[in-house]
């Protein structure tokens, strides 16, 4: 190139600047984030740094649409419960560690990406990792990260697994043309070829993120509550009611065959029987005078031991796992809530027994707090006064719906969701249609989410109104505010120029200099415009980089496409834009837990190419 090629305007100037200020702003924090993006697009108009038709193109562009329609598709799998068995079966194989819940994700969703586009990837595993933490107590923080992050490590696996690595080889084809004379031509690289780098990065950052991460991550995100766990603590200190879920199994020699589950409840060391299965017909809160018989199966509340006992007693099986009623005690589907009586309530003057609030609303009463006084043994005897708070347990639903008719107010924040577990094959098919469509047409990736996401709203999935309400604004807002300084970047020259003035700077470099500063040179545009854009902007930097030190230009132009996926900081990765939300991240928390990754990956990258080459 050049160097007289490209002399140094006010608009490179102008451009420059704001993407400092853009820098600093997201890092510093002094500013919202989402004030900060907005304020940068408006500040590209009023300096003419981009045509005001093309300044909100940022809105309609396929990064921004496809973070749309797989929120929308998520909201679909986890209203219809396919989360909920996915998130089951990885709990159950990690046994609930957290450490072990770490590597597990990661992995998956790291394989998984090295085929499928990112933000789908995402979309897959953020209902998931919601459900975990749900269910474990473990801030969803902690989780999200290292999935987002193992998302972008996994891309690298293959030559389809993100956007840089699928034009590289287009790339490729045209520094063939314009290579000089003598210079043999390029081979385009195989689908597999990049899976050494892909496999070790992706090895590098599971363990970064097994034994590093945790004890970088800031104090603010490690004790994030997740209403699960705080729901537990609370009702345990609150009012003595403690332990897990247990499924019991009545035998032939049970002495509870032909007893009601009034009689059951006041044996000794019985512990709270909040579902039941007689047959295929199986409910929550099950009436008084429900009948038990042979192969009845109970679902129970209450301390391991004592549950263990109580069965060993009255010749119960205890399964080792939920089997009938795994679906009943999803925490997105029921559990325990608190409600005050007020003092118009029909309830008052009236026993629980007498109100058969578990045949006519599905709903247990575990206790009854009164002033001082904590109840929690002969619940069902005791007539309820004004003030009353009452314990609860059952379908969030049933809770809802009976408290529109102001016998008590609900005080618990409880999920205000339909669930829809009816409509879970079809959110599966769509779902998995619309990703296996995109697969083979990456062109296509936002018309095929966005055919997803369309078809769960025509086939009852979601409605309208969830659909919107699916979608984090603040997140879109960011990512769609950014992508026109990316576009000034390149059409004002400001990005060449810094390319230019690179290439006069590595010009004596030994090789293992030169690779190093094309990766954070790559590194760098990767986070301040798109992967894409960056890489079709170091590539040729890259080959002609080889060419004039003597060095594979195949080499280089592949250290180009895996370094341009190099970003876990800024939401110009849509990746990280997904999960900004969600985990309540900061862009300082983001570079405090991915700055280390980010040199990891570059090292690793070095060395994995110079090994293949």
């Amino acid at each position: 190139m050049d160097s007289s090629a490209l002399v140094f305007t006010t608009d490179m100037l102008l451009v420059l600047g704001l993407l400092l200020f853009t820098v600093v702003m997201l890092v510093g924090e002094w500013i919202r984030a989402d004030i900060v993006a907005p304020l940068v697009l408006v500040l590209l108009g009023i300096l003419g740094l981009v045509p005001s038709d093309e300044l909100f193109q940022g809105f309609s562009s396929n990064a921004v649409l496809a973070v749309i329609a797989t929120m929308i598709m998520g909201a679909g799998l986890e209203r219809t419960g396919v989360m909920a068995y996915a998130a089951q079966f990885i709990i159950r194989l990690s046994g609930g560690i957290e450490r072990r819940l770490t590597v597990l994700l990661s992995s998956l969703s790291g394989v998984i990406s090295g085929f499928l586009q990112n933000p789908v990837d995402v979309a897959l595993f953020l209902p998931v990792a919601s459900r975990i933490s749900a269910r474990t107590g473990l801030p969803l923080a902690k989780l999200l990260l290292p999935i987002a992050c193992c998302i972008i490590l996994g891309g690298t696996l293959t030559m389809v697994g993100s956007s840089p690595l699928i034009v590289l080889n287009d790339l490729i084809v045209s520094a063939n043309r314009n290579l000089p004379s003598g210079a043999n031509a390029l081979e385009p690289f195989a689908m597999f070829a990049v899976a050494p780098v892909g496999l070790a990065l992706l090895v590098a950052g599971i363990g970064y993120f097994a034994f590093i991460a945790p004890h970088l991550m800031p104090e603010r995100l490690r004790r994030q509550e997740t209403t699960p766990a705080r729901a537990e603590s609370y009702f345990a200190r609150a009012y003595g009611i403690e332990g897990d879920i247990y499924e019991l199994v009545v035998t032939a020699e049970s002495p509870l065959v032909g007893m009601a589950i009034s009689e059951a409840e006041q044996l000794h060391g019985a512990p709270l029987i909040l579902a039941i299965k007689v047959g295929s017909e199986a409910r929550l809160a099950p009436p008084a005078d429900q009948m038990i018989w042979v192969g009845t199966a109970l679902g129970v509340l209450g301390p391991r031991e004592e549950v263990q006992q109580f069965a060993q007693n009255n010749v119960l099986a205890l399964r080792p796992r939920l089997r009938e009623f795994a679906d009943f005690f999803n925490p997105s589907r029921a559990g325990i809530a608190e409600a005050v009586m007020p003092p118009g309530s029909r309830f008052i003057g009236k026993k629980p027994s007498e109100l058969r609030l578990r045949k006519r609303l599905g709903l247990s009463i575990l206790a009854v707090s009164r002033g001082d006084q904590v109840i929690t043994q002969g619940v069902r005897e005791t007539t309820l006064r004004a003030g009353d708070c009452l314990v609860f347990h059952g379908f969030w639903r049933d809770l809802a719906h009976a408290a529109e008719k102001h016998d008590y107010v609900v005080v618990t924040d409880i999920p205000k969701q339909e669930q829809r577990p009816h409509k879970l094959w079809h959110a599966l098919v769509l779902f998995v249609t619309a990703v296996g469509f995109a697969l083979y047409s990456a062109d296509q990736l936002p018309v095929m989410l966005f055919a997803g996401a369309v078809g769960m709203m025509l086939v009852g999935v979601l409605s309208v109104e969830e659909a919107y309400g699916a979608v984090n604004w603040k997140t879109v807002f960011m990512l769609a505010s950014l992508i026109p300084l990316s576009y000034a970047l390149e059409t004002t020259g400001a990005a060449a120029w810094l390319v230019q003035e690179s290439l006069s700077v590595i010009g004596g470099m030994p090789a293992l200099a030169v690779q190093l500063f094309i990766v954070a040179l790559t590194s760098f545009f990767a986070m301040v415009m798109s992967n894409v854009g960056a890489t079709v902007l170091m590539v040729p930097l890259a080959i002609n980089a080889a060419l004039a030190t003597g060095h594979n230009p195949a080499a280089y132009a592949l250290l180009v496409g895996v370094a341009a996926s190099n970003n876990f900081f800024t939401v110009t990765n849509p990746v990280i834009a997904m999960i900004m939300g969600p985990g309540a991240y900061r862009t300082s928390d983001l570079f405090r837990v991915g700055g280390p990754l980010a040199l990891i990956f570059m090292l690793v990258t070095i060395v994995m190419i110079n090994v293949m080459f």
